[in-house]
């Protein structure tokens, strides 16, 4: 019913050099709006889109799930049905950010007790309490903690090619 459509869609990524990947998932992510529409496509508004975006995330859909759906019927109506596009309208999802887990003091005591070497026990004590990097606990040295002031300097390794040694900043 809509293949006529779907054809072009194909076309105008392809002149846009999109890859056939992409090209496939947005002729499967429209195919799937005009179906649930059930419309002339040439009679869709972005308040239809607006209308099935929200039903897909009452559906449980996420917000990447339903922006990239957005991403591809607004490049069908933009580069096939060549109808102006709201934002407004049919604005792209906030993507959620969850705060990362805090260990508990009882969690960061296993994961201490877990590690016999007392090498290792003072390496990943130091990256948990202080926020540090792998490679910059690596090349920490005796001299570069501060008992009396309670500090650690870090160093910024680089490279000098010219002279092929090693400095610090």
């Amino acid at each position: 019913m809509y293949e006529k459509y779907l054809l072009q869609l194909e076309e105008a990524g392809k002149i846009r050099n999109l890859k056939e990947r992409s090209i496939e998932c947005y002729k499967n992510y429209v195919s799937y709006f005009l179906n649930y529409m059930g419309k002339n496509p040439e009679e869709l508004t972005c308040q239809d889109v607006r209308g099935f975006l929200l039903a897909r995330k009452d559906d449980g859909l996420k917000a990447t799930t339903l922006n990239l759906y957005n991403s591809a019927i607004r490049f069908f109506y933009r580069n096939v049905l060549h109808v102006l596009w709201d934002d407004i309208t049919v604005p792209r999802m906030m993507i959620e950010h969850k705060l990362p887990t805090v260990l508990s003091v009882d969690e960061v005591d296993r994961l201490l007790d877990a590690t016999d070497d007392l090498k290792y026990k003072a390496m990943f004590a130091t990256m948990y309490s202080s926020g540090m990097r792998v490679s910059e606990v690596i090349h920490l040295h005796y001299d570069d903690i501060s008992r009396t002031n309670m500090q650690i300097l870090l160093r910024y390794w680089i490279y000098n090619t010219t002279n092929r040694n090693i400095n610090t900043i």
